[in-house]
Formats: C-alpha cells, structure tokens, sequence
C-alpha cells in the first residue's frame, strides 16, 4: 500500500493540478467571477483533499482485504471515480449554494457539472500517477500474471 507522504503527494498534485484547470473554465462557463469561482474551487479542493486521504485509504484497505492486492483493474478504477464524485457531491453541494448564494438545485447542476470534469480527470489522473509511481507489488502481482 502506498505510504502517507507518497498519499500526500498524490492529493496534492491532484489538486493543484485540477484547479489550474477548473477554476479560469468553470468561472467562464458559469459567469461567475473569477474570484468567487476561485473561492469555491480552494475551499471544495481543500475539502476533497481530505476526502481524498480518507476514501483512498479505505479504498485500498478493503481492496487489500478482498482482493489480496491494490492493484485495480479497469472496471475497479471506474467504480473507484463513481464513488470518490458521489461522496465529494453530497459534501460540497451546501457550501456552493450558500457561498455563490444560489438553490440547492442551481449548486446541484453546477456541482455535477463540475464532478463531471472531475470524474474524467480523476481516472486519467489516478490511473497516470499509478504508472508514474507504480508499488512494487505491482511488478511483482504483474510478473506472476505474465
């Protein structure tokens, strides 16, 4: 399993790397200035920073428990995102509405929106990172399978 600062590591370049992109595209599509947009986005990556730690690491352990190895095939890195957006909606819906000051259906649309690109974004970048920092139970779980 990866370690803590390797985990650390991950969440931050994902982050950042994401809100390069998110922040100047989401406040152009949804005509909201720049600055607020850019509010929303640190305090939703901040949020999902932490939920990324937490949910990665209990991802793993049951991934560990039932399968014997972290090693995720395709299916397993879809199901991963799915889950990972779902669970980052429901928390970031409440602050959106009550920052930007719209309904919960309005910051609903946007959150879904916006955990779309996240969606597509975090199996390109998961599935990156894993070849760029691969574990070496992987070479040896690929080894066995070759």
């Amino acid at each position: 399993m990866r370690s803590g600062l390797d985990r650390l590591r991950h969440a931050l370049m994902f982050e950042i790397l994401a809100l390069a992109i998110v922040i100047p595209i989401g406040a152009m599509i949804f005509g909201v200035p720049m600055t607020d947009f850019g509010v929303v986005g640190v305090v939703s990556a901040t949020i999902a920073m932490a939920w990324n730690y937490v949910y990665n690491l209990g991802f793993d352990l049951i991934l560990k428990r039932r399968r014997g190895t972290t090693l995720k095939t395709k299916p397993i890195r879809v199901v991963h995102a799915v889950l990972f957006e779902v669970g980052l909606l429901f928390a970031l819906i409440p602050f959106i509405a009550w920052y930007l000051q719209i309904g919960l259906w309005t910051a609903f649309v946007m959150d879904i929106a916006i955990a779309g690109f996240y969606l597509v974004y975090a199996l390109v970048f998961n599935w990156t990172y894993d070849v760029v920092f691969p574990l070496p139970e992987w070479r040896e779980d690929a080894s066995k399978t070759a």
